[in-house]
């Protein structure tokens, strides 16, 4: 199957994952999307195929002969997409022949701009594919699942047909809910023998990156008193007043828009609430071990510091605070394995790009993995500005992963 076509196929599912649901996966759609990778993965030619209960799917290339002893390496991208934005029934655009210039989202009439979005300048003269500007287009990470698939039927087809393309056992797998934090809660490690992987959901082609921030949840919860406004002096305690003050007492420079490379944030991504209850979700993200855990105390300090404002106390507490952790920097395994690295890097350069290995302001599977026992960096998909309206791809990125996965994959 031609990779555009692949693609359009994989974005045509629904499979947005969602936060508030305690099933795994989190939504059905995905489940649909995962039994019909597995099928694709049989027809290819993949053995020891299986879609589990909760989603998961796995399958495995078996090694050329002479090869059985290699190291077995794997390859996992993430089948949910993020729950930020709509990814309901996308409608691509595609551009032939991509101009460099700015393009026009006919759904909505927003426009994808070349000064917001640089990387446009790189991939003129690609066939580049857009959202409409009313859904998400997918490609975060339908792009990766595509360039994995293709690879293991380039390989598969070079091993029928007997072309001598030497390879070890590889592992591919796809994992549900990797957007809501929990694409690695029920991997299965026993089943994925690789001794090592890489996940395939960054952007350039050329990346590699081995480095994430350190990851928490933070929920304040304030309980206000309510009562009617005309008989309210000295009595009522507004909660939605009582968070904005919250707000309001964390650093202003210290926010997603206003940092960048290893700056850490506090991110407010959900705050609602009425006179008598209120709540505010933040994300807290950092590089460095202790400056995260520095952030979360500061927060541990303030819900301290306005439960006493509020009136509150620690029997009868007007405010608290819930941490929850998400995952952790996987720098502090993967620097163990310089093998894995230089792997990737070399095949990189094989395509002719320049390897790098940026440090990633989010995280990965392969973050949760990698300290769960399973050396696993990140590879880029050719995809760029996920999470919204202005996702795009070009074939010719998803085509040149696809060759990057086949060169780690066949290396001596």
């Amino acid at each position: 199957m031609k990779i555009l076509d692949r693609f359009l196929k994989y974005v045509s599912f629904t499979t947005t994952s969602d936060e508030a649901s305690n099933t795994c996966p989190s939504t059905a759609q995905q489940l649909e999307f995962g039994k019909y990778l597995a099928e694709e993965l049989k027809e290819i030619g993949l053995l020891r195929v299986k879609i589990d209960e909760h989603g998961y799917v796995y399958g495995m290339l078996p090694a050329t002969a002479g090869h059985e002893s290699d190291d077995a390496i794997g390859f996992i991208s993430h089948m949910d997409t993020a729950p930020d934005f709509s990814g309901v029934n996308p409608k691509p655009q595609i551009f032939e022949n991509y101009d460099g210039s700015d393009i026009v989202l006919q759904g909505t009439g927003d426009v994808l701009k070349v000064s917001e979005f640089p990387d446009l300048v790189t991939l003129k003269g690609r066939t580049l594919i857009t959202t409409d500007g009313t859904t998400l287009l997918g490609s975060d990470d339908k792009s990766g699942i595509t360039a994995i698939v293709t690879a293991m039927e380039l390989l598969a087809e070079s091993d029928r047909n007997g072309e001598g393309i030497p390879h070890g056992d590889i592992w591919v797998g796809f994992t549900p809910d990797e957007e809501i934090g929990r694409g690695a809660d029920l991997f299965d490690l026993q089943y994925f023998k690789a001794k090592f992987a890489y996940t395939v959901d960054g952007s350039y082609e050329g990346e590699v990156a081995y480095e994430n921030f350190n990851a928490a949840t933070a929920i304040f919860k304030v309980r206000g008193k309510s009562v009617h406004p005309g008989n309210a002096k000295g009595i009522m305690k507004n909660a939605s007043l009582m968070a904005a003050e919250i707000i309001t007492a964390l650093p202003k420079n210290e926010t997603p828009a206003m940092t960048e490379g290893r700056e850490g944030f506090y991110h407010l991504i959900d705050m609602r609430g009425d006179v008598s209850s209120a709540t505010l979700t933040y994300i807290v993200r950092d590089h460095d071990r202790q400056m995260f855990e520095k952030r979360l105390k500061y927060l541990e300090n303030l819900a301290v510091i306005f439960n006493s404002k509020f009136g509150g106390n620690s029997e009868d507490a007007i405010l608290s605070l819930e941490i929850e952790p998400s995952y952790s920097n996987m720098m502090q395994v993967i620097e163990q394995y310089p093998q894995v690295l230089e792997r990737a890097r070399r095949a990189i350069q094989k395509e002719g790009l320049e390897p790098v290995s940026n440090p990633v302001r989010g995280g990965t599977d392969g973050a949760r993995l990698s300290l769960m026992g399973l050396p696993c960096p990140n590879l880029g998909t050719g995809g760029y500005a996920y999470h919204g309206p202005f996702e795009h791809v070009t074939v010719e990125g998803i085509e040149t992963v696809s060759r990057i996965i086949l060169n780690i994959a066949t290396a001596e």
